[in-house]
């Protein structure tokens, strides 16, 4: 069988450059919400609620007082609120939530800790609650102009 590569069409996946992961580092504290298209790194503290259509890592410093929202979590930190997690929440040993935990998947290291309810959710189900946790949407992305021709 002879197949003509030509006509094939290659499927090109986003690459994820360094710039696209948000950070809040050690020694940084923000008081708001946080809404992004990326992944989130936190080792500071947030007095407020987190939003990421990616992944979240919180880091073994780091303090979020608010809640999260996101398709997945590796948390090994201390948190105060409400947990949403599309697909898997990946619990280290010393992490501590205080709060009630919306996940489909759950992974939880010896000595980990969540002070509050823990309630199995389909991705539908998640769809639904996120819509009423976001109060801050993701903005929309920038349309480019096209370039002037010289």
């Amino acid at each position: 069988m002879n197949m003509d590569l030509s006509k094939v069409k290659k499927v090109v996946e986003p690459e994820l450059s360094v710039n696209d992961i948000s950070r809040i580092s050690v020694g940084t504290s923000i008081k708001g919400e946080i809404s992004s298209d990326n992944d989130i790194r936190v080792d500071g503290k947030v007095d407020g609620k987190i939003y990421s259509k990616g992944k979240i890592v919180v880091g073994p410093q780091a303090v979020i007082l608010g809640g999260l929202a996101c398709n997945n979590v590796d948390f090994l930190g201390t948190m105060k609120g409400e947990v949403y997690v599309k697909d898997l929440l990946t619990l280290k040993s010393n992490a501590v939530v205080e709060g009630n935990v919306n996940v489909n998947k759950l992974q939880v290291e010896m000595g980990a800790q969540i002070n509050g309810s823990c309630h199995m959710i389909t991705p539908e189900e998640y769809d639904k609650l996120v819509g009423s946790f976001v109060t801050t949407p993701v903005p929309e992305k920038p349309v480019q102009a096209p370039a002037h021709k010289k």
